[in-house]
């Protein structure tokens, strides 16, 4: 668990995990033609400003730049939406997103299941809770708790679902968050789950990225902007204070400050099911590395924990953590490989924070590597990756440094998905999925380590005819690099086949198996075929598969890609002129990157809330925070790196570019959607051909309604059936 706001709001993770499993040209001559300044050893931030004609569309909500957006959707949807194909995928992918008998995804609080609903009759969503005896039901019957879309019309606001902490161990007190139509800052209120009501005179926390963890019912420990400007330069707060119940913002307590220079500081509070707690500090100094300190009545403590690691939980009054960097324990007698999930005994971890002696609960193997770690009451629920394919077991402590491990019975060749865990029981909800089984929902008792199947996802296309293949394709080092391919049983390989190559390759995300309704009905079932490659960058054979393509080591993510491309050419699935790419967020500066390397490999570039001006993406809204993953404009071999690879800057007007699909969205205020509006605009000024959409609403997602979602799914597959000749 990286921590719960700023982990979900950094690059990485959230989007393209959550909806859809869904870049060396050298700079000087690129730059030269752009007006920018070329690379040079003592180069500077300021540098990156220098003569760029589209700075102001980085003014996301100026009435210039909406204009500009304005009139290049109208564009754009002038020719996507007139296409013969849009309004039939336009409607079936507003059946699929508004059906009824979509699984509702469960969360456990007070022995009850909660669940978020949109449809067509639910814009913004109703929060709605029911037993778990009724929730195993075929029909379940839902008590209202909150309508989003009501209180959204009393307050005259744009309100969505930002998430929700309680209070422990009663899970009674609870601060729900909003969003102002999907951004990442959120207002915090108190609401009480018994009364289902906010609590009059309760905590209020102001619009804000900030972060809270509960001390007890009558505490908070928030991190915010408390004053103007106490924001890092990733845009995330770094000041940590105590709230107490009835004290006014402005009289809360400090506990810790950081660095404006930091990504951000977050406080995380722990809690098992035996009553413990443990509140920490997290100072993350990268996105990948962080100080941990123990929040103490006399103070804090630091812990003598590698800076690369991540919190999982409490367990049995044990620190739970995974570490992502090999770990040479206090005495130096033991290392720990990274990869691995070990227990910290918490009193000694008090005792002697400078002093750890964790057990290994989890070590990776050879193409085995740690996927996600969830707590109950007594047990530890883990789930791996054996060569991309899922796997889970179930831990058991048996007193400190002793564990037992069972494994779950679950199908073979999926993904599996931890959903909510219950600290008060020790039961679970567990989602498989595969690229051609429909997602089913699992309650697993940890205590007998029987899955009982809950619902299941009735198929949502024809996938009789179609076959799932795990292949390799060899980069440009000798790497092995695997990847799925979906096609039908009798494809012809000829090159015929109109084909989407995904991949996303950053910030240790592995893409593995899933089941995508919209891709099987709007693309599958019509004939397309759909690969998806776990290229270096992810996490699917450990931190190593990652660390292999960090900052200036990056163009070996590039050419894997490129590989796999090749690869499925050479295997007779498809040609250059049927074979299209996609990706999104770190995936779209890869989609960028091979729309500059590769024109001749591709048709159809679909580039989806991009990264793609490298020279400033430190400047455009949360980009410092990820330097750990590219590199910085400050480190002279790294600005170097980065301008070759900047698909802003290396566009060509003599290039032969396929058409692509750039999109993004106005409320990103993660990646923002600055990046996108600049290459468009570029390439107009190159007299290049392209295609721009910016979805108004939906923060760094497809849409915040499920109208939006479908028309965006509508207007990407009707442009690749246009390019790739998919009737």
């Amino acid at each position: 668990m990286r921590n719960r706001t700023i982990g979900a709001l950094l690059l990485g993770a959230g989007l393209w995990l959550a909806t859809s499993a869904t870049d060396a040209v050298t700079a000087a001559g690129a730059d030269t033609a752009a007006g920018t300044s070329a690379v040079s050893g003592d180069a500077t931030v300021a540098d990156t400003t220098t003569a760029d004609p589209f700075l102001w569309l980085e003014q996301v909500n100026d009435p210039r730049a909406m204009d500009w957006v304005k009139a290049e959707n109208a564009k754009t949807t002038d020719i996507l939406e007139k296409d013969g194909r849009y309004a039939t995928l336009y409607q079936a992918a507003l059946r699929l997103a508004q059906a009824k008998d979509r699984i509702p995804e469960p969360g456990i609080l007070g022995g009850e299941i909660y669940n978020l609903w949109q449809d067509a009759d639910h814009v913004h969503g109703l929060w709605r809770r029911t037993s778990l005896a009724d929730y195993q039901l075929p029909d379940s019957h839902w008590q209202p708790v909150l309508d989003l879309d009501a209180l959204s019309a009393a307050e005259k606001a744009n309100w969505f679902w930002a998430g929700l902490q309680c209070a422990q161990p009663a899970e009674q007190d609870c601060m729900l968050q909003l969003s102002d139509g999907g951004e990442d800052a959120v207002t915090a209120r108190e609401f009480d789950l018994h009364s289902g009501t906010f609590v009059a005179g309760g905590f209020a926390l102001p619009k804000g990225k900030q972060d809270l963890g509960w001390q007890g019912r009558d505490a908070l420990l928030v991190s915010r902007e408390w004053s103007p400007g106490e924001l890092t330069s990733s845009g995330y707060p770094y000041v940590v204070k105590r709230l107490a119940r009835g004290q006014a913002l402005a009289a809360a307590t400090e506990i810790y400050r950081g660095d404006p220079a930091d990504v951000g500081v977050s406080p995380i509070t722990l809690h098992d099911g035996a009553g413990h707690e443990l509140a920490l500090i997290a100072r993350y100094l990268t996105f990948f590395e962080s100080e941990y300190r123990l929040v103490e009545p006399r103070g804090l403590k630091r812990l003598a924990l590698p800076r690369k690691v991540d919190m999982v939980g409490l367990l049995d009054n044990q620190l739970i953590v995974e570490t992502r960097q090999d770990w040479r324990t206090g005495d130096g007698e033991q290392i720990i490989a990274q990869g691995s999930v070990v227990a910290v005994d918490v009193p000694r971890l008090r005792a002697a924070p400078d002093r750890l002696r964790p057990t290994v609960i989890y070590a990776p193997e050879a193409r085995k590597a740690f996927a996600e770690a969830r707590v109950t009451h007594g047990r530890l629920l883990v789930t791996e990756l054996d060569n991309v394919r899922g796997r889970a077991s179930v831990y058991t402590p048996h007193g400190r440094g002793q564990w037992s491990r069972q494994a779950l019975p679950f199908p073979d060749n999926v993904s599996i998905k931890i959903g909510s865990a219950d600290l008060h029981s020790d039961r679970a909800f567990v989602e498989v999925t595969g690229f051609l089984t429909p997602a089913s929902l699992w309650l697993v008792d940890l205590q007998d380590g029987a899955p009982r199947l809950v619902k299941s996802l009735p198929p949502r296309f024809d996938a009789s005819h179609l076959a799932v293949e795990q292949l390799e394709a060899v980069s440009k080092d000798g790497t092995h690099v695997p990847y799925f391919i979906v096609h039908a049983n009798d494809i012809r390989r000829d090159g015929s086949t109109p084909l989407i190559l995904e991949a996303y390759g950053g910030f240790q995300i592995s893409e593995t198996p899933g089941y995508s309704a919209d891709l099987g009905k709007l693309w599958l079932e019509r004939g397309g075929a759909y690969a998806l490659a776990n290229i270096r960058g992810g996490g699917e054979f450990g931190p190593a598969w990652h660390e292999a393509g960090l900052k200036t080591k990056r163009q070996r993510i590039y050419d894997d890609f490129a590989a796999v491309g090749e690869d499925l050419i050479a295997r007779g699935f498809t040609t250059s002129a049927h074979l299209g790419i996609r990706g999104g967020s770190n995936g779209g500066l890869l989609m960028g990157v091979e729309f500059n390397q590769r024109p001749d490999l591709w048709s159809a570039v679909d580039i989806q809330v991009p990264l793609l001006d490298m020279l400033r993406y430190e400047q455009i809204d949360a980009g410092s925070s990820w330097v750990g993953e590219y590199g910085s404009v400050r480190v002279p071999e790294e600005r170097a790196f980065l301008a070759s690879i900047s698909p802003y800057h290396n566009l060509r007007a003599d290039a032969h570019y396929p058409l692509p699909l750039i999109w993004t969205t106005s409320k990103d205020d993660r990646v923002g959607p600055q990046h996108a509006r600049k290459f468009a605009a570029k390439m107009a000024s190159l007299g290049l051909p392209y295609l721009f959409y910016e979805v108004i609403e939906g923060g760094h997602a497809a849409g915040a309604t499920l109208e939006e979602e479908a028309s965006t799914n509508a207007l990407e597959y009707t442009y690749f059936s246009r390019q790739l000749g998919l009737p």
